[in-house]
C-alpha cells in the first residue's frame, strides 16, 4: 500500500493543465437562438430569422467579464438546438443565413484576442436540427464541425464538451466518438485544453451551482476520467472491488480509500460550471446574484484547486445586460478587495517532518486585520497534502486552529475565524493580534512541497 500512496503522490499534471490553472476563471457565454426563444433548450426547428442581435459588441462583452477578473471566455458555438454561431459549410442551420449575417464566432475571437483575454468554445454533441445525428455519419459532420472551429479562428485555449445526448430522426441514439474528437483536437490545436465528463484535461464538478467538495483531488480514478493518461498502477484492493460507474457527482473523488480500489490514476482537476442568473440563456426578468454568492462560488472553486466557467448570456440586442455587467464589476472589485494587496510576510520552515511539516509564516509587525491565507502546492511534485490547519501559539494554540482543511493543490483560499479580529467560537478567546502564524500539515501523501503561502 505505501508504494502505492507514493505513487498517488507521483501524479503530475501535463503543461497544458499547468497553464489552465494559471488561467482557471473563465466567462461562459451562452447566446444562440434560445435567447431569442426565451427557452433553455430549443427544439431544432427554429427558423433562422428569429436569430437578429440588433446592437451585438463582442467588445463589450469582453470589456464586461474582464472587470470581473476573468481570463478568457468559452462561447457556446452551438448548442443542443444545432443553430451554428459561425460561418460554416457543413449546414444552413448557421447565423449566417439569418438576418444578422455575421461571424460571431470570429467577431467574439478577435474582441478576446484585442483585449488580450484567451477564447474557447463549446461545441455541443448533441444536434437536435442536424439529419446525420443518430448515425455514424453524424461523427463526420461533428469532426468536420471541429475542424472548422479549430483552424478558422486563431488559438483556442479550451474545447468544452458536456455529454447530452438524444435520439435521431429514426429513434436511434448517437454514439459520440470522443477518442477521435480527442485526437482531432490534439492534432490542430495541441496546447487547447480539452474539458468533458471523463477528461482527458479537466472534468466536470457534478453540479451546476458551484457548489464544492470540501476535498478536491485532481488525482482521481481512471474509472472516472478514462480519456485521460494512467500515471500509476493499480491500487492494493483493485481486485476485490471495482469502480466502474463511478462519476462526477461524488462527493470523495480521488479520496485514499476511494483510490486504493482503482486500476491506475489520472490527473483530471475539476472544472465548475454555473450562472450568474438562474438560467443559462438569457432571459428579461431573470436578475443577477449577489456578490456574496459569486464570491462564495469564487473561494470554493478556484479557491478549492478547480476551475470556474460564470455564465454571463448577452441579450437578445447581444449586449451584456447593464444589471450582469455591473455586478460583474462589483465581483471584480470585491476579490481585488479581498487578495489584492498580501500582507508582507515570510514563509520558513519550522518543524516538523518532510511528509508533515510545520511552517511559520511571519509579519514584520503585530496583525489585527488578517482574513485570509492563500496556499499553493508545488503541483509539478504532485498533488500531496491530505490534511491542515493554520494556528497561533497565543492561549490554546493549534489545538484551536483559525483554520483547516484537508487539499490544497493549486490553490486553496481559507478565511480565519472571526477574521482572526475576534473571537474564536471554538474556545470564545480573543487574540488580539498576533506576529506570525504557525501552518501544520498532518498528514500527506508523501514529502510536501510547498510552494506559497499568503497572507492577506
Amino acid at each position: 500500500m505505501l508504494d502505492f500512496i507514493r505513487e498517488a503522490a507521483s501524479v503530475v499534471p501535463s503543461k497544458r493543465q499547468l497553464a489552465w490553472f494559471e488561467n482557471n476563471f473563465f466567462a461562459f457565454i451562452h447566446f444562440g437562438m434560445n435567447t431569442f426563444t426565451d427557452r433553455e433548450w430549443g427544439t431544432g426547428t427554429e427558423a433562422e430569422s428569429l436569430f437578429n442581435p440588433s446592437k451585438l459588441d463582442c467588445d463589450q462583452w469582453v470589456d464586461a467579464v474582464k472587470s470581473a477578473g476573468m481570463k478568457g471566455m468559452i462561447l457556446v458555438a452551438k448548442h443542443h438546438d444545432g443553430f451554428c454561431l459561425w460561418d460554416t459549410k457543413l449546414t444552413d442551420h448557421s447565423v449566417m443565413n439569418s438576418p444578422f449575417g455575421r461571424d460571431i464566432v470570429r467577431e467574439a475571437s478577435e474582441a478576446c484576442r484585442r483585449g488580450g483575454i484567451r477564447f474557447g468554445f463549446y461545441l455541443s454533441p448533441w444536434d437536435r436540427n442536424s439529419r446525420y445525428y443518430g448515425t455514424p455519419a453524424y461523427n463526420d459532420y461533428f469532426c468536420g464541425q471541429l475542424e472548422e472551429l479549430l483552424t478558422n479562428y486563431g488559438e483556442i485555449a479550451e474545447v468544452w464538451f458536456d455529454n447530452a445526448c438524444g435520439e435521431g430522426p429514426d429513434g436511434k441514439k448517437q454514439e459520440y466518438d470522443f477518442p477521435r474528437y480527442i485526437s482531432l483536437i490534439r492534432r490542430l490545436q495541441p496546447e487547447a485544453v480539452i474539458f468533458n465528463d471523463y477528461g482527458p484535461d479537466a472534468r466536470w464538478c457534478g453540479n451546476e451551482a458551484g457548489i464544492a467538495r470540501e476535498s478536491e483531488w485532481a488525482v482521481v480514478p481512471s474509472e472516472l476520467c478514462f480519456y485521460s493518461d494512467v500515471q500509476s498502477g493499480p491500487g492494493p484492493l483493485s481486485e476485490e472491488g471495482s469502480l466502474d460507474g463511478i462519476y462526477s457527482t461524488g462527493r470523495y473523488l480521488g479520496s485514499l480509500d476511494s483510490i486504493l480500489y482503482s486500476k491506475g490514476l489520472v490527473f483530471c482537476p475539476s472544472e465548475f460550471d454555473t450562472s450568474i442568473r438562474p438560467g443559462w440563456f438569457w432571459h428579461r426578468n431573470e436578475e443577477p446574484k449577489s456578490v456574496d454568492e459569486l464570491m462564495r462560488v469564487y473561494m470554493t472553486t478556484v479557491g478549492n484547486n478547480a476551475g470556474l466557467n460564470l455564465n454571463i448570456p448577452p441579450t437578445d440586442e447581444g449586449l451584456i445586460d447593464e444589471r450582469d455587467a455591473a455586478r460583474l464589476k462589483e465581483f471584480g472589485d470585491a476579490i481585488k478587495g479581498a487578495f489584492g494587496t498580501p500582507v508582507p510576510s515570510g514563509l520558513e520552515r519550522a518543524g516538523g517532518t518532510d511528509e508533515l511539516p510545520v511552517y511559520r509564516i511571519s509579519f514584520d509587525k503585530v496583525r489585527k486585520d488578517i482574513r485570509h491565507v492563500i496556499l499553493r502546492e508545488d503541483l509539478t511534485k504532485g498533488q500531496r497534502i491530505s490534511e491542515f490547519r493554520i494556528g497561533s501559539e497565543k492561549g490554546l494554540g493549534m489545538h484551536f486552529p483559525w483554520a483547516q482543511g484537508s487539499t490544497v493543490g493549486n490553490c486553496r483560499i481559507l478565511t480565519l475565524a472571526d477574521h482572526f479580529t475576534g473571537q474564536n467560537p471554538l474556545i470564545g478567546e480573543h487574540i488580539g493580534g498576533v506576529d506570525h502564524l504557525l501552518l501544520e500539515v498532518s498528514a500527506s501523501r508523501g514529502k510536501v512541497f510547498l510552494k506559497s503561502a499568503e497572507v492577506y
